[in-house]
């Protein structure tokens, strides 16, 4: 007789894992790879990449690094040459005093996000995310264990958080605050006063600490950029995120930092430390070489975004059912588009809700976005304006046509 085995039935992975959602921008940034292998031609506007080269003088200093033999291992919070310049860059732009033990340098934002809380959410912790937000800050909080409150800011606000809605929503189980300024998806930017009254409110809760995302900090259409932690009266419990991805067009070389009290920035090192050591030692060159070099290359590319801003904004303005808040910076549009729920595509597919419109675009215009449930506003849906004027002016000829397919608009709109 032979033996029988028998097949597990439940599933070998980790409830944690199984919690998580895969991460909406890489998904639908898969979905148009996979579209465009099959010969389609896809405009891909789903993925927050810059589409410039990364500098050539960074380029070299890659190269040369190399030549020079920087091969080996280094220190888990970055070279100390890497972390003294980010200290100069903080003392630079944003008035901000930190050492370089308070530094540590990761593989991307994404990682010091990360590090940052998992290294201070205990389980049943609540972290309140404003929203919208970037689709990874709910994961993380669920990842350690943490409970995630989510505020939205309204449309008429630019889809900002006020004070006032922070101040409701702090309990004695709040430990964190997540946010992006410039914000993914929105565009949206705080101002000092703004930011101002946010930190008058934590300065009363001295349990609550906030982590502040400023990747896209060069790509501000309004002006001077403010940090939470310029206000000394919580200085001590803001952990600010950046990185060279969006304004140094270096997303594939994977390199961000945090700033942080001396205690977090430990913390957020022994966590690094068990989970991939010191990024990248050629990258971290570059990355040097970066900062050495300032901005002049960023604001070049600032200038092309905020006139791609303006060119979208225009088209946009051409399609029924788009109600877009004009973006202070980054480079997405947002538009609430709700007008088309409950609209049947061709062949009778009902369109629900943005992620079914986000599909619709893609296998009907061939043109991918990012639906707005993933950032905590179901009714809105993101587009990356980081391409070509070309490709932005054929996309959305092709999203205005796309959606005239579904018929006209309720009888009270435009």
């Amino acid at each position: 007789m032979s033996d029988i085995i028998t097949l597990a039935t439940t599933s070998p992975l980790s409830d944690r894992l199984l919690a998580m959602n895969e991460s909406a921008t890489i998904a639908m940034a898969k979905k148009a790879r996979e579209l465009a292998a099959q010969g389609v031609d896809v405009i891909n506007l789903s993925f927050g990449e810059p589409d410039f080269q990364t500098p050539q003088y960074i380029k070299d200093a890659a190269k040369q690094a190399i030549d020079d033999g920087y091969t080996f291992y280094t220190p888990v919070p970055g070279i100390p040459e890497l972390r003294q310049a980010i200290c100069d860059k903080f003392r630079r732009d944003n008035q901000l005093e930190f050492l370089p033990n308070q530094i540590v340098v990761s593989t991307g934002a994404k990682q010091a996000l990360a590090n940052a809380v998992l290294s201070l959410v205990n389980p049943g912790d609540e972290v309140i995310v404003f929203a919208p937000y970037w689709v990874s800050y709910e994961e993380m909080v669920k990842l350690a264990e943490g409970v995630p409150v989510t505020l939205v800011g309204t449309l008429e606000n630019d889809y900002k958080v006020t004070a006032g809605q922070l101040e409701a929503a702090i309990t004695e189980r709040t430990k964190l605050i997540m946010y992006s300024s410039p914000c993914n998806p929105t565009g949206a930017v705080f101002s000092r006063e703004e930011l101002g009254a946010i930190a008058a409110v934590l300065a009363r809760h001295p349990q609550v600490y906030a982590l502040a995302d400023e990747i896209y900090e060069y790509i501000n259409f309004v002006g001077e950029h403010a940090s939470l932690a310029q206000f000394a009266g919580v200085k001590d419990r803001v952990i600010t995120v950046n990185g060279f991805s969006k304004g140094y067009a270096m997303t594939g070389w994977r390199l961000g930092y945090l700033a942080a009290r001396q205690d977090i920035a430990s913390a957020c090192e022994k966590m690094q430390s068990q989970v991939t050591s010191g990024t990248c030692s050629i990258t971290q060159r570059a990355g040097l070489a970066a900062l050495r070099g300032g901005r002049a290359s960023a604001d070049e590319m600032v200038t092309a975004y905020r006139r791609r801003r303006d060119l979208v904004l225009g088209l946009v303005r051409d399609i029924p059912g788009f109600n877009t808040p004009t973006p202070s910076g980054a480079f997405y549009i947002f538009p609430e588009v709700s007008a088309y729920f409950g609209r049947t595509a061709p062949g009778g597919t009902l369109i629900n809700n943005s992620a079914d419109l986000a599909i619709f675009l893609l296998n009907d215009a061939h043109v991918s976005a990012v639906s707005g449930d993933a950032f905590g506003a179901p009714e809105c849906i993101r587009f990356s304006t980081a391409a070509a004027d070309d490709k932005l002016v054929e996309a959305f000829r092709r999203i205005k046509t796309s959606l005239g397919k579904l018929g006209k608009l309720m009888k009270n709109e435009e």
